[in-house]
């Protein structure tokens, strides 16, 4: 390397060349000596003693030189490194810099590149979206031009044949004339066939039939065409039977139901419930009959009625301890069904007392029977003779059965056996007797079946329709308003606002009432607007049935079928459904004329709501609105731009109100301090809301000492919400409790419904405990709710609100160490699995079983249970589709995957199939698994499933079974969604023959097939492109024809039973003295039967009730006229005119002079006096009523109301009839510009007076308008065939052709009792 002073001089600066701005560093610089010399110096030997100091001395001075020199050079090194290391830290900044700027800029180009990567991704979707827009736009253009060019084709060349046909009649009419040969004038023949037939509201309106326009020039073709022209129609005109079933159409048995339970709010909840109670009290000498009634024949009992959908509950209670529980008697006595007494030599006390409370004493009685054993040994007490001629000798004897018995044991409970079945088929669950007959020789019919709705492969659980009606009359059962009617305005607001709007958005915080609010408002909207539709929705609890999204749209598509009277196919994918509901919404309401509104309460529980409700943010119909309830606290952010009825916290004076009201029933005075106390209390956000105060007054009501009040009060002052309020209710009600074995039961049943799907049973409980017993079980349910903890519901125990829910969760599941949930959990799928093991799998065990499973997260159990084939096939028969697919994805298994675990799964079963009905169920399966995989859109691998079950019924039933038929129908159905039509003609032809011959031509699943079939040559049709009519339209007119003959001999056989039980009920309340009200009675009795298609009954309580009338309230009254109206339309419907058109004037000079010129009476009996008129052929009569009923719609409802274009169409159909056109042409304009504007240019009224339009303008020889008026009417006509003629919006649906869930309209127009 050299010495420093090879490289630099003296005093020379070095400089710092790693980086510029370093400063100059100064280096002192000394020649470095030699490391030898040194190392020579110090080899030296030792020194030599006595040598001279001279030489010494040198010696020190060269140590201390080379020290220096060693100290100047290591002061250079050291400065050197100094200097290199502050270079270094300079550099090291200035790297650092660099490097946080090239970062900054890493993630600017970043954020860069994400967004253009976004851009670019947004403007392929947008591209695509493009391009599939243009494709369909393409798509319908290609369409609509080959139709048009069609339609143009076809009626040119029908003008040519016309003109030509024309031509030649004037020649030959000439020709005729010439010769002096007398014609015959069409226009002037009496037939029939020139009359006018009136459409029924809801019917397919018989527009211009195939064959109107006939392309034979021959006389015979024109005849049919004038025949075919017959004029025009009527519009849909409606004649109602009065009284509380106004506006009920008698196959409309929702309606029917709920016009009942409106009209009647003294129906007991026994009448509507699914539940059967039999209330059982035995003496001690009748124990053997009672123990083998519980041994053998409960079992049965329950079976029976488990399968019909209901729950069969016998409440016992011990005759040793009854005095005990009086007050719990009495109440359980109350909610039974029936009351069965075994009395033998004795009569207890307290079997006395039950007799007296349950049938003597209560005017609205129940079923009673008395079994009473005669033993000649030792004789009877008299009190039983006397008790049991004390029952005979009472008005309601009709109800009481007696069985007296001296025979053995076993046969006194086999009577008793037979008789509770009777009474509990033919009372309780209403199968008349050709029912019973039918059973008892093994002949099935499928009405019997209420396990699931499915007819027309319409797969609905009537438990979910059963719920929501028992949470609506729940809240319409309250007597509280809480000020609703400031609501009330805003709410009416919405419904005459004009369209499009958004949902109204009813917000509030928790337990601020709104769920009350909706349901007295939908109670107030059913009453005054009865031709408003209103489907509704109650959600429960988050993770329950009725907070499921496909569930719930699929209820409401139902629900709008069915008010629509339409038979159309429905998906069952969920996905499917969500996007086919605006679709339904949209066609189904243009056929309605009035509103449809829509309202879902608690709209936020539902999960991921805002994904599947995202149709509420499209522009809804012209006549739908939408009402949504939600809590302020949980309200998607993109709904809060809606319009918003905020519910207000409750004023002080409401809040007294409701308190002293609650004080008032309990027979409790509060003092002026404690009242000022509440108000000070409850003026908060959370202590103001309804349901807090509601319970703060059941609290304070079930303290009897003013002391006790006030500790009352002091305790509740500290609860500051609901949820600790409620709290404290739970521990008042434990403490109240009297032995900690019921403490701890109370803790048990509240965890158990907790922790369940849907809440569980008595009769569960029961069995789970068998030391509990129905005094204290019974004692239990009535403390918690009383307190509004728990509630019935389809015959289940769940928490009335969240807010209960979620404080047995704090006061019970949070305080305990080990995963409380998870071991009462467990205690449920013992349970339940205990019950699948004996043999056959109920709605409870499937809808508890696979969901407590998977809230366990035991896969394994999970799958196993869902390949129990039952459990699926409950599940997928009850229409929970959605949830058998969200079981299958929580296992982790696709569509095929799952399609073979079922084939595997049934491959086992059918090895261990022996007997005929294992057989039989397993063609069942089968078939449930080839419907299940077609809904799933594995068309190819349903097929293998369906020719199964088509094999195992021909082979072990008979080729011409019934059942054959219905996998006939089934494999037919999945040929049509592939597309193979020959195939499912071929097989809907082999159905519909069999069904024929096993049924006969009149039964519902021979309409079925016809309907079937309709529908497969309709899908022909549109795929060539071709309208023919008249291979369509002949079968769907019978099978029409079929479902009306159907539905008039039978009706609905729930709602029948329901309207039954009811007539019973007024038919003893009517047995006193005469007045207004028995009249009353009398004439609802009438509508009863009515609507039973009872006519000849129906007749009789009608003249009753006139007949009463006119004794009490004078010949005039208004009354009578409602009775005279109702027997007029009776004879109307058994052809007796000339009665009817008596009865009907007689009831119209009552009302012209009781009642004002416009009331709504006056208008409709005129108008069902025009139509009668006119039907019989006095159009001079009817001419000047339908002016008046123009005249009164115009003042009751305005000039431009769709009501007013149907008194309109009426009065211009009969100016045509008398050949005075030019006063009908006026009528037909205007009510063709009201229906346009007030319903749409698409609606069907819209296409009915376009066809009257046209049949005028061919009167008048005006073709080209007539031609042009006729394609409006027939492209009307078509858009509303793709909803009633069975048009499937999915191809994975539930079936391939239609269903109906409503029957068909009654032939006769007049027997409608909706009014317009």
């Amino acid at each position: 390397m050299g010495t420093a002073s090879s490289l630099i001089g003296p005093n020379e600066v070095i400089e710092d060349t790693d980086g510029g701005g370093g400063e100059a560093c100064e280096i002192p610089v000394e020649f470095k000596p030699k490391a030898r010399l040194l190392r020579s110096s110090f080899r030296r030997g030792p020194r030599v003693i006595g040598a001279s100091f001279k030489s010494t001395t040198s010696v020190d001075l060269e140590y201390a030189a080379e020290y220096e020199r060693l100290k100047k050079e290591y002061e250079i090194f050291r400065v050197s490194k100094n200097n290199e290391i502050a270079s270094m830290q300079k550099k090291e900044t200035k790297l650092d810099k660099e490097n946080k700027r090239l970062r900054a800029e890493l993630q600017a180009l970043q954020k860069t590149y994400q967004k253009i990567l976004r851009e670019k991704e947004s403007a392929l979707e947008a591209k695509y979206q493009a391009m599939e827009r243009a494709a369909t736009f393409e798509h319908d253009r290609d369409k609509v031009k080959r139709q048009f060019k069609i339609f143009r084709e076809t009626k040119e060349k029908e003008i040519q044949d016309l003109l030509r046909a024309k031509r030649e009649l004037e020649t030959k009419f000439q020709r005729l004339q010439a010769q002096g040969v007398q014609l015959f004038d069409l226009a002037d023949s009496d037939s029939d066939d020139n009359h006018t037939d009136v459409t029924a509201t809801g019917t397919q309106c018989e527009y211009w039939s195939g064959g109107v326009l006939g392309s034979e020039p021959s006389l015979g073709s024109m005849i049919q065409l004038q025949q075919t022209f017959r004029g025009p129609e009527l519009a849909h005109s409606s004649i109602d039977v009065e009284g509380p079933f106004a506006n009920v159409n008698r196959d409309d048995w929702d309606a029917a139901m709920a016009s009942l339970l409106q009209t009647t709010p003294f129906l007991p909840q026994t009448l509507w419930s699914n539940t059967v109670r039999c209330y059982l009290m035995n003496s001690a000498d009748t124990q053997p009959e009672v123990d083998l009634l519980l041994q053998e024949y409960l079992p049965k009992l329950q079976m029976m009625c488990e399968s019909l959908g209901h729950f069969f509950l016998l409440v016992q209670f011990a005759v040793e301890c009854a005095s005990q529980y009086l007050a719990e008697r009495k109440r359980e006595i109350e909610k039974s069904s029936l009351c069965l007494f075994l009395l033998g030599s004795a009569l207890p006390r307290c079997i006395e007392e039950d007799c007296e409370e349950s049938f003597l004493k209560n005017a609205d009685t129940r079923p009673l029977i008395i079994y009473h054993r005669l033993e000649e040994s030792s004789g009877n007490s008299d009190l039983v003779f006397q008790m049991i001629g004390r029952l005979s000798d009472a008005h309601q004897n009709q109800k009481a059965k007696i069985i007296e018995h001296d025979g053995t044991a076993e046969e006194g409970a086999k009577k008793v056996f037979s008789q509770v079945e009777k009474l509990i088929k033919q009372e309780l669950l209403g199968w008349g007797s050709t029912d019973l007959e039918n059973k008892d020789s093994g002949i099935e019919d499928d009405s019997t079946n209420w396990e699931e709705e499915d007819i027309d492969d319409a797969i609905w659980d009537m438990h979910d329709e059963q719920e929501q009606l028992e949470a609506f009359q729940a809240a319409v059962g309250s007597t509280c308003e809480l000020g609703f009617e400031k609501y009330y305005a805003r709410l009416n607001e919405l419904v005459t606002a004009p369209a499009p709007i958004p949902p109204l958005l009813v917000s509030g915080g928790p337990g601020s009432g709104k769920s009350l609010l909706l349901s007295k408002w939908i109670e107030h909207q059913q009453k005054c607007s009865p031709n408003t539709l209103v489907l509704y929705h109650f959600v429960g609890r988050p993770q329950s049935t009725s907070s499921e999204p496909a569930l719930i749209i699929k209820r409401l598509t139902v629900k709008l079928l069915q008010h629509s009277w339409s038979m159309s196919a429905l998906a069952l994918d969920p996905n499917k459904l969500l996007e086919e509901f605006p679709r339904w919404l949209e066609k189904l309401s243009a056929r309605h004329q009035g509103s449809i509104i829509i309202i879902i309460d608690s709209i936020d529980q539902i999960e991921q709501a805002e994904r599947h409700m995202k149709w509420l943010i499209d522009p809804l119909p012209v006549n739908v609105r939408v009402i949504v309830s939600v809590n302020v606290e949980t309200c998607p952010q993109a709904w809060r731009l809606w319009p918003t009825l905020h519910l207000d916290p409750l004023s002080p004076k409401d809040v007294k109100t409701l308190i002293n009201l609650q004080c008032c029933n309990a027979d409790v005075k509060l003092t002026r301090e404690q009242e000022k106390k509440l108000e000070k209390h409850c003026r908060s956000a959370t202590t103001c809301n309804a349901l807090y105060v509601t319970l703060l007054g059941k609290m304070i009501t079930s303290i009897k000492g003013l002391g006790d009040i006030d500790e009352t009060l002091q305790k509740c002052f500290q609860c500051q919400d609901t949820v600790s309020l409620y709290r404290l209710v739970l521990q008042s009600i434990q403490q109240s409790v009297l032995t900690d074995r019921a403490k701890q039961l109370m803790r048990e049943i509240l965890c158990l419904i907790y922790v369940s799907h849907n809440g569980v049973s008595e009769g569960e409980l029961l069995e789970i405990y068998p030391e509990l017993s129905w005094p204290i079980l019974a004692s239990l349910l009535h403390s918690l709710q009383g307190t509004y903890v728990i509630t019935y519901s389809c015959g289940l125990l769940k928490f009335q609100h969240l807010q209960a829910w979620e404080a047995v969760r704090l006061q019970y599941m949070e305080k305990e160490e080990s995963d409380t949930i998870t071991v009462y959990r467990e205690k449920l799928v013992r349970y339940f699995s205990h019950q699948m093991s004996q043999g056959r799998v109920t709605w409870r065990d499937a809808d508890e079983l696979p969901w407590l499973f998977q809230q366990l997260g035991d896969k394994q159990k999970l799958h196993n249970c869902l390949l129990n084939l039952f459990v699926s096939q409950n599940l997928y028969k009850r229409g929970h589709f959605a949830e058998l697919l969200s079981y299958w994805q929580y296992v982790g298994m696709d569509k095929t995957s799952m399609a073979a675990a079922y084939f595997e799964s049934l491959k086992q079963y059918e090895k261990k199939c022996e007997g005929e009905d294992m057989i039989t169920r397993l063609a069942d399966l089968y078939e449930t698994l080839g419907r299940f995989l077609k809904d799933l859109g594995l068309l190819s691998q349903a097929v293998a499933p369906l020719q199964r079950s088509l094999e195992i019924r021909e082979s072990a039933l008979d080729p011409d079974h019934p059942s054959v038929a219905q996998s006939l129908h089934q494999l037919a159905g999945v040929y049509v969604q592939w597309k193979k039509f020959g195939n499912a003609e071929q097989l809907y032809k082999q159905a519909l023959e069999i069904s024929e011959n096993a049924h006969g031509s009149v039964h519902p699943r021979v309409a079925q097939e016809l309907d079937a079939l309709a529908m497969l040559y309709q899908k022909q049709n549109k795929l060539f492109h071709i309208l023919r009519y008249e291979q369509v339209e002949p079968l769907r007119k019978r099978s029409m024809k079929i479902r009306q003959k159907v539905s008039t001999q039978k009706g609905n056989m729930h709602g029948s039973a329901v309207l039954r039980r009811r007539a019973l009920q007024l038919e003893e309340l009517t047995l006193g003295t005469e007045s207004a009200d028995t009249a009353r009675i009398l004439n609802e009795l009438g509508v009863l039967y009515y609507l039973q298609n009872n006519i000849e009954t129906a007749e009789i309580f009608f003249k009753r009730s006139l007949e009463m009338r006119e004794r009490t309230l004078g010949c005039d009254h208004p009354d009578c006229a409602q009775s005279l109206n109702n027997l007029a339309a009776l004879y109307n419907e058994k052809k007796d005119h000339e009665k009817a058109e008596e009865l009907y004037e007689r009831a119209l000079d009552i009302r012209r002079i009781a009642l004002a010129p416009d009331h709504p009476s006056v208008a409709y009996t005129v108008k069902h006096l025009a139509v009668l008129y006119k039907k019989r052929g006095k159009l001079d009569k009817a001419v000047p009523l339908c002016q008046l009923a123009v005249e009164i719609r115009q003042k009751s409802f305005g000039p431009k109301h769709p009501s007013v274009a149907t008194a309109l169409v009426n009065l211009a159909v009969l100016y045509c009839q008398l050949k005075k056109h030019a006063e009908a042409l006026p009528l037909y304009e205007r009510a063709l510009k009201i229906y346009e504007d007030s319903l749409g240019r698409s609606h069907p009224r819209v296409g009915e007076t376009l066809k009257n339009l046209a049949v005028l303008s061919y009167e008048e020889a005006n073709f080209e308008k007539a031609a042009e008026l006729y394609k409006r009417a027939m492209d009307i006509k078509e858009a509303e065939a793709s909803v009633l003629g069975g048009k499937a919006l999915s191809r994975h649906s539930s079936t391939g052709d239609t269903f109906s869930l409503r029957n068909a309209l009654a032939s006769n127009p007049y027997l409608e009792l909706g009014y317009r």
